[in-house]
């Protein structure tokens, strides 16, 4: 299967013309141009046709002469150009033409089909299958707005040779039924929508940096997306922030960022593959307080179907203040980890497998319990030492993909007591020592991230 990816943007494409935020600016400069979101399967099935697709399909060099179906999720502008189907029938094709969609989408085409012209219209339903022209098309519900627009719906589609996609755009979170209807799919490419990345507060139905790992991490549980399915991010918008913030951002989740006008090849079974053995198996985030370390290290794992949180602070009924940190951090984490509470870093590095998704936070409330329970504080180091290479010895020989948070303590004053000073010290070693010991070392600074080599 070839997929032809004709845009992959949202209604106002990425950059938008009117806007002149950092990010479509940061586009303009990289001459990276988003068009409305749009994809051809085998150079025969179209999957939504916006008024920017057919012109797109010509910058590209992909021909739509051979189209013989389109599909189409729901009745909004940028994914349904009605008037291609003018342009078809002025080109003189006299070849059939089937149409999918939910009733609002025929709705809008059926003025602009000609008496003459071979066109069989579909209306359908979430839960269909329609069996077309060798296609087998399995209509999944969608979360998008309301029914005058569809309602609306996305498509598991498999092609005459077995090959199998899930074009998902647009949706907000999946209905309970969309992943029952999935379960077991193990596609071969997976098309989600990812329209408005770091704003959560968005209130619409599309898809975000909190809820698209959500889907993800779900459909990876559920057996539709496994180790060789590639998946990509489609729909995307300024929302995004920049190309290569949001490419690393994806990367941590085994998604690719493709162009316009790029095509993936679902015969690379092992592509997926390889791209989950590039990710890093120990990565340590270091930042200053309130830096948004813990956030990044969460969004990281956050489309892992199973992740261990391993808190290293403990409940204080005392400190109010401390207690609504750990509050905080509870409520962010997805319902499906596990979170154990524990200063036994070692024991639970050495109990993990390669199947372990661990995330520890943090190592500086780690550092201090240890320091605290070996009394170092007095001036003997040796047994918070020993700890502390214990630590570097499980976190070098561990199997598992972890992600530790850490704070970065020697880019302020010099502390003013001879505790601060040994701390810092002590902490600054430490964490030089991880970071020597670990795939991947980030800095997060005001919310932006740092790769350092």
């Amino acid at each position: 299967m070839r997929v032809d990816l004709l845009g992959t943007g949202s209604a106002d494409g990425w950059p938008n013309p009117f806007c002149s935020c950092a990010s479509c600016n940061s586009a303009r400069g990289e001459g990276e141009i988003r068009g409305q979101t749009g994809v051809l399967v085998d150079g025969e099935l179209l999957i939504d046709c916006g008024p920017e697709i057919p012109r797109a399909a010509e910058r590209f060099g992909i021909p739509l002469q051979a189209v013989r179906i389109a599909l189409f999720t729901h009745a909004h502008p940028d994914h349904v150009g009605p008037a291609a189907l003018l342009f078809r029938h002025w080109a003189g094709r006299a070849e059939p033409l089937h149409i999918v969609g939910p009733p609002a989408a025929i709705a809008v085409c059926q003025p602009w089909i000609a008496p003459s012209d071979p066109v069989t219209m579909h209306a359908v339903a979430a839960g269909e299958v329609l069996d077309v022209l060798g296609y087998r098309i399995r209509v999944v519900a969608a979360n998008h707005d309301g029914p005058d627009i569809g309602p609306a719906v996305l498509y598991d589609v498999t092609t005459p040779k077995q090959d199998r996609l899930f074009y998902a755009s647009d949706t907000g979170p999946l209905p309970h039924s969309s992943y029952e209807q999935l379960a077991g799919a193990q596609f071969d490419v997976v098309l989600l929508e990812l329209t408005f990345g770091p704003n959560l507060e968005h209130d619409t139905d599309h898809l975000d940096f909190r809820t698209f790992p959500e889907v993800l991490a779900t459909l990876r549980d559920v057996g539709a997306v496994s180790p060789h399915t590639q998946v990509a991010a489609i729909h995307l918008s300024d929302h995004n922030g920049s190309n290569a913030s949001l490419r690393a951002q994806l990367a941590a989740w085994n998604v690719a960022l493709y162009s316009d006008g790029a095509h993936i090849q679902s015969d690379d079974r092992d592509a997926g593959e390889r791209s989950a053995r590039t990710l890093p198996q120990r990565t340590l985030i270091l930042g200053g307080a309130r830096s948004g370390k813990s956030v990044h290290a969460e969004r990281m794992l956050a489309a892992e179907p199973q992740v261990t949180y391993v808190a290293t602070s403990v409940e204080s009924q005392e400190d109010t203040e401390w207690q609504q940190r750990i509050d905080a951090h509870r409520a962010r984490r997805p319902a499906r980890w596990e979170t154990i509470e524990t200063s036994d870093l070692v024991g639970v590095l050495e109990k993990s497998d390669e199947q372990s998704v661990l995330l520890i936070d943090c190592l500086t409330v780690w550092l201090a319990r240890v320091l605290d329970e070996t009394d170092a504080w007095a001036g003997d180091l040796s047994l918070a030492n020993a700890r502390l290479d214990e630590l570097v010895t499980a976190w070098r020989s561990t199997s598992a993909r972890v992600v530790a948070v850490t704070n970065e303590v020697g880019a302020g004053i010099v502390p003013d007591t001879e505790s601060g000073r040994l701390f810092r010290d002590i902490h600054g070693r430490l964490n030089a020592r991880l970071a020597a010991e670990s795939e991947r070392a980030l800095l997060v600074v005001a919310g932006r991230v740092i790769d350092l080599p």
